[in-house]
């Protein structure tokens, strides 16, 4: 296996955490919340990723398994405490992708600090793996 990097997910996850900071000072600016939604699907993003890339890699499993259960086996494997908990992010990842509308938005937006934890959790899982 080649060294695994967890750097972009810690950027990521930093992003998000500073783009909540910032909507507690700025609540009223919908740019503001807008770009803690895109910094949520980008740590969502990274997050299955290397997931998938620790299942393969690390797990041995296949590439196919990996990614359709990605989230039921990285908890099987200790890497997530709560598979449904990350599939419902996923859910709420999915409702960005191919529509805005402002009501989805807020919806998205109101479920993304109950990301943040999972995401700083996932980190320390998963930095027995990285290089």
């Amino acid at each position: 296996m080649s060294q695994l990097s967890i750097k972009a997910l810690e950027l990521a996850v930093a992003a998000l955490e500073q783009g909540l900071i910032e909507y507690e000072q700025y609540p009223q600016l919908l740019t503001v919340r807008d770009g803690v939604i895109q910094r949520f699907e980008i740590a969502m993003d990274v997050s299955r990723q290397i997931l998938v890339r620790v299942l393969k890699e690390v797990f041995g499993l296949e590439k196919a398994n990996a990614k359709k259960d990605t989230f039921r086996e990285a908890a099987k494997l200790g890497l997530i405490a709560d598979a449904e908990a990350w599939l419902g992010h996923l859910a709420a990842r999915n409702r960005t992708s191919h529509t805005y509308d402002s009501v989805i938005a807020a919806q998205v937006f109101a479920h993304t600090p109950t990301f943040l934890p999972d995401a700083q959790d996932l980190l320390k899982r998963l930095r027995p793996y990285a290089d």
